[in-house]
C-alpha cells in the first residue's frame, strides 16, 4: 500500500478538487482499472435501464454467473456522488457475482453537480423498488435481494436499507464497503488521514460542496445515515472498512448504531490499507480478501452453497 501511495505521489496528477467535475470523472475513469484483478468471465452481462420517479432512464448492468434464477445484489458505485460509473466498477461487480454465485445489478445513479442532493438517494431507492417489482421478469429471484456499495455508494445502500424497512421490502443484506455515514468530517480518522491516503479532506469537501444544496442537507439522514432517527429492523449488515481511511471511524460508528438496535452486524477492518483499496486487487492482497469475505457474506445471506 505504501508503494502504491509512493507511485501515486510520483505521478504528480492534479488533485481531483482542482479539476472540474467533468475532468475529475475522466481522470477517475482513466485510472479505474489500473490496479484491478483480471476481469472475470460471466455467463450473463446485460445492459438495460431502470426508470426513475421523474421518468429519467437510469443505466444499469446485470451480471450473473449462470442462467439460473439467482438472488441479486443491487450495487451502487462510489465516487463522492460526483464521479464513478458502471464502467469504473465493472470488474468489482463481476468479481462479487463470480465469487458469491449471485447476480449483481449495477446502477448509474445521477451525479453532482448537475444533480444535487437528494437525487442520488432518490435514484437509488427508485432502482431498488423497481428491481423488487421486476426481478422475476429478468430471470432473477425477487425474494432474495440485497443492497451494497462502496464509499458514497455505501451511503446509498445504507439509506436504501432504512427505506426498505419502512416500506416493508425485505432485504437479505446491506453490503457496505467504507460507507460515508456522518454529517461532517469531524471524527479522529478524518484528522488522522486528512492527506496522503488516497481520499483526502480537500477532495471530500469538494465532493460534498458539489452535492449538497445548502449546509442543512448535511444533517439530513439521507446524506448521513448516522442521523437516521432509528434503525431498528433494518437488514443485517456486512462492513468492509479500511484502516487508513478518513471514513473508518464513521463506519465503525454506524455499525455500532445498528448493533445497538439489535441488527446483526459483521465488521471487518482491513489493516494497512486506504480508501479505494477494494479496486486494487492486482497488487493489494487485502482487496482480494475483502472480495472473498463480501462474497461469503452474500452467500450466507442468500442461503447459497459455498463456492468450490
Amino acid at each position: 500500500m505504501r508503494d502504491v501511495l509512493r507511485r501515486m505521489a510520483k505521478a504528480e496528477r492534479p488533485p481531483l478538487h482542482t479539476l472540474t467535475a467533468a475532468q475529475a470523472r475522466a481522470a477517475y475513469e482513466a485510472g479505474a482499472g489500473v490496479l484491478e484483478i483480471p476481469s472475470p468471465a460471466l455467463k450473463r452481462v446485460e445492459d438495460f435501464s431502470i426508470p426513475a420517479r421523474d421518468g429519467h432512464a437510469l443505466p444499469a448492468r446485470l451480471y450473473a454467473p449462470s442462467a439460473e434464477k439467482l438472488p441479486v445484489l443491487l450495487y451502487f458505485h462510489g465516487g463522492g456522488f460526483t464521479i464513478g460509473s458502471i464502467a469504473s466498477h465493472d470488474i468489482l461487480c463481476r468479481q462479487l457475482s463470480h465469487l458469491a454465485g449471485c447476480a449483481v445489478v449495477s446502477v448509474d445513479y445521477r451525479l453532482a453537480p448537475e444533480h444535487k442532493f437528494p437525487t442520488a438517494a432518490n435514484d437509488a431507492w427508485d432502482a431498488l423498488q423497481w428491481l423488487s417489482a421486476h426481478a422475476t421478469s429478468r430471470g432473477l429471484d425477487a425474494a432474495r435481494l440485497a443492497v451494497g456499495g462502496d464509499s458514497a455508494g455505501g451511503t446509498l445502500a445504507a439509506i436504501c436499507a432504512v427505506l426498505a424497512r419502512d416500506a416493508r421490502l425485505p432485504l437479505a443484506l446491506q453490503l457496505l464497503f467504507y460507507p460515508g455515514c456522518t454529517a461532517h468530517q469531524d471524527t479522529p480518522s478524518h484528522q488522522r488521514f486528512a492527506s496522503g491516503f488516497v481520499l483526502d479532506e480537500a477532495s471530500i469537501s469538494w465532493f460534498f460542496d458539489l452535492y449538497v444544496r445548502s449546509p442543512a442537507d448535511r444533517d439530513d439522514w439521507r446524506f448521513a445515515p448516522l442521523n437516521a432517527p432509528d434503525v431498528d429492523g433494518v437488514a443485517a449488515a456486512w462492513f468492509g472498512l479500511a484502516e487508513c481511511d478518513p471514513l473508518v471511524d464513521e463506519g465503525v460508528m454506524y455499525a455500532d448504531k445498528l448493533r445497538s438496535a439489535g441488527v446483526t452486524v459483521e465488521l471487518e477492518i482491513y489493516r494497512g490499507v486506504t480508501h479505494e483499496f477494494i479496486k486494487m486487487g492486482r497488487i493489494i492482497p487485502e482487496a482480494r480478501h475483502a472480495h472473498a469475505d463480501a462474497a461469503r457474506a452474500l452467500r450466507h445471506a442468500f442461503h447459497l452453497k459455498p463456492s468450490k
